[in-house]
């Protein structure tokens, strides 16, 4: 399937990318109605709820659901923004991040060999646990870079990548993504697909990924919880 037509039903994306969000952090899912939920059981402790435009009388509910513990979010991903700040505000929901964005690219542009590190002082390490690839950047005892990858079906879901803040602007965001990307190519993958915060888009959009939607959440409480690093 093109990637024009993957972009066409960012419903199912959004199946995808939860599926594998929830395989790289070990999440619990869930159906609630027709949308998809994860525990999150690392951070809050809550229920998050993600859905792709619904309509006003859906996103109702999952508000309704939301509301019932402060520590719970809803996740929106439209390209209609003053939609659902609206409606979150109807709902007595605030917005607490909409920064980020999901984000597509064709893994037929991607390098699919071991990158390579010009920096004798810094080291790879690469492995796999319970289906979620990850790859560090070691300097000493110390992480420079990290990231992690988990495949359903052909897509490949990349999570969490950070540079730690002594190391950056060192290219090591893109380092990983490579070391990434070479082990999601030990499966017939031929997407990939995560979410980015302000400064990963700009690392994305450099490595060929494109932008699919925004990313609205939602919750009773003021602060927020991003899903995405990097």
């Amino acid at each position: 399937m093109s990637l024009d037509a993957m972009v066409e039903d960012t419903t199912h994306l959004l199946e995808i990318w939860v599926a594998g969000w929830a395989g790289c952090r070990g999440y619990e899912t869930r159906r609630e109605g027709r949308f998809p939920a994860a525990l999150r059981a690392d951070t809050t402790g809550q229920w998050e709820y993600f859905a792709f435009d619904p309509s006003d009388s859906e996103f109702a509910e999952l508000a309704a659901r939301t509301a019932e513990v402060p520590a719970r979010v809803l996740t929106i991903l439209t390209n209609d923004v003053a939609r659902y700040t609206f409606l979150g505000q109807e709902n007595g929901l605030h917005v607490t991040s909409a920064s980020q964005t999901m984000m597509i690219v064709d893994m037929e542009t991607q390098d699919s060999e071991d990158p390579w590190l010009s920096d004798d002082d810094l080291k790879l390490e690469t492995s796999r646990t319970d289906g979620v690839h990850h790859a560090v950047v070691r300097a000493g005892e110390e992480t420079a870079a990290s990231g992690r990858v988990f495949v359903v079906g052909h897509t490949a879901i990349f999570d969490n990548i950070v540079t730690a803040p002594a190391y950056q602007r060192r290219g090591l965001g893109s380092f990983i993504m490579k070391a990434l990307a070479a082990q999601a190519f030990e499966h017939d993958v031929d997407s990939g697909l995560l979410l980015a915060s302000l400064d990963g888009q700009k690392l994305y959009s450099h490595l060929g990924w494109r932008m699919v939607c925004h990313v609205l959440m939602l919750s009773t409480s003021d602060e927020g919880a991003d899903l995405s690093v990097g």
